[in-house]
């Protein structure tokens, strides 16, 4: 009896057993592959999107406030406050109160009295010139637009940021995702008298 048992409990499994088993494995560690690479895809392209905006809302808020600027004036120099030109964003603001006009006070325009916006269309993006020539400002910019309204009282500024790579998925626009902020802007110092 004792050897009936013992070789009862030596029993392996069947070369059938382990084929099968072996697949039902495999097609579980499938599904789990697919799965990571499905998240991992979703996770860079909520990265990247989230990224875009970011990088939209950084540059409408920074530009909103120094156009918000335009004209300032405190020593009655008699200055524009926005330029108008068809390719770049001027914007000019005595922040010091020095008469930046003035060149006989020794003084010129300082930093961010003086500012220039414009769009670089080769490498996407939009530059900021505030007299050492073109610095890169925003990054992955599909376009950038500004209108001047009421006889240049008011600047309409639109940004339209894509995402840094294209998504083969994704059909419009190349396959690169777009944002687009849009924002009039009134500077107080430029009211109507």
């Amino acid at each position: 009896m004792m050897d009936i048992l013992f070789k009862d409990s030596q029993r392996g499994f069947t070369l059938m057993e382990v084929l099968i088993s072996m697949a039902i494995g495999g097609l579980l560690m499938g599904a789990v592959v697919n799965t990571f690479v499905v998240q991992r895809k979703s996770y860079d392209i909520q990265e990247q999107v989230t990224e875009m905006v970011q990088t939209a809302r950084a540059a409408m808020d920074m530009m909103t406030r120094e156009i918000r600027m335009a004209g300032y004036d405190p020593t009655g120099a008699g200055f524009e406050g926005v330029s108008y030109n068809a390719t770049q964003l001027r914007v000019n603001a005595d922040l010091r109160g020095d008469n930046p006009s003035d060149p006989s006070d020794g003084d010129t325009n300082d930093s961010n009295e003086d500012i220039m916006y414009s769009y670089d269309s080769n490498d996407f993006q939009i530059d900021r010139n505030t007299g050492g020539g073109n610095q890169p400002f925003a990054e992955n910019i599909d376009s950038f637009t500004f209108d001047y309204i009421d006889d240049i009282r008011q600047v309409r500024v639109t940004v339209t940021a894509r995402t840094a790579k294209p998504d083969h998925e994704y059909s419009s626009g190349g396959g690169y995702r777009t944002y687009t902020l849009s924002s009039l802007i009134t500077p107080p110092n430029l009211a109507c008298p």
